[in-house]
């Protein structure tokens, strides 16, 4: 447990699979009512129906290639927080959302995604992985690095296993709010990002998924079998609740949080004006 964090309790948010549209609406509908002090500080688990490829804030849409997207039957969505394209498929999604004076959110985006990483940390060691934190600056280069994808390029604070990065996050902040959302794969290929991306020839695209699998993980890899969505979610709740001296109580989004939900899947999330923004 990170010491000196007084105890507190958290609301526990375990949603069925949705579509990228929904997912980003609820994750920024909660950010919206917490930094008002309407919403409580949330863990969310969730999952993506279907397979989802979202789009950091500020990547060009030209990176993504259309048909092959619509070919393997993928939506596509793009998040309010930074960095570079996920393909969200049999994996674990969380999302921490509240305050920015939640004593574990609060100064800086380092120091707050300083203390989440130590959470992520606990929670895939209770899952039976051997992983690692990397620490401040151990990758100068990544941040000039062009490539679309995100699981190419761990950060500061990112979690890796056998050296290649295991969990991709990112954060964003409102006045007054925090949310820090990141993807954990399960299992399969993750490499199969690049069928949804646009590369000059296949030469290159298949140059592409060789080092996507030399840089990035799954729980699989590390594990050696096959982990379900119930088990990893099960090892995050019991993570999070002891490295964060928190107690995760289970609930549901409010009558107003779903409103805001509605909302913001309609101005927002499905509208061509967001996708095409950069």
């Amino acid at each position: 447990m990170i010491s000196n964090l007084p105890f507190s309790q958290w609301r526990l948010l375990r949603h069925a699979p949705a579509s990228g549209i929904r997912n980003m609406a609820v994750d920024d509908a909660i950010l919206e009512l917490a930094r008002k002090g309407a919403a409580p500080p949330t863990l969310r688990l969730y999952d993506w129906a279907p397979g989802t490829l979202t789009l950091g804030l500020g990547q060009p849409l030209a990176d993504v290639d259309h048909a092959r997207l619509a070919a393997n039957g993928w939506g596509m969505v793009r998040r309010p927080t930074g960095g570079r394209a996920i393909l969200h498929v049999d994996e674990l999604t969380y999302s921490v959302i509240g305050p920015n004076d939640e004593p574990r959110l609060a100064g800086g985006v380092l120091e707050s995604y300083r203390r989440i990483s130590g959470a992520l940390m606990r929670s895939l060691g209770a899952l039976g992985l051997a992983v690692q934190q990397q620490p401040q600056h151990a990758f100068p280069g990544s941040s000039g690095d062009a490539g679309p994808v995100c699981f190419e390029v761990p950060s500061d604070y990112e979690i890796t296993l056998g050296g290649k990065k295991l969990i991709g996050s990112a954060q964003a902040r409102r006045k007054g709010g925090v949310l820090q959302h990141g993807s954990l794969p399960l299992y399969g290929d993750i490499a199969r990002i690049t069928e949804a991306l646009v590369y000059a020839n296949e030469a290159e695209r298949a140059e592409s998924a060789v080092r996507v699998r030399q840089r990035a993980a799954t729980a699989e890899e590390g594990l050696g079998r096959t982990p379900s969505y119930a088990e990893a979610a099960a090892a995050f709740i019991a993570g999070f609740a002891e490295e964060l001296n928190i107690e995760l109580v289970e609930g549901e989004l409010s009558a107003e949080e779903e409103a805001a939900a509605a909302e913001w899947e309609a101005e927002r999330y499905a509208s061509d004006a967001w996708m095409e923004r950069a």
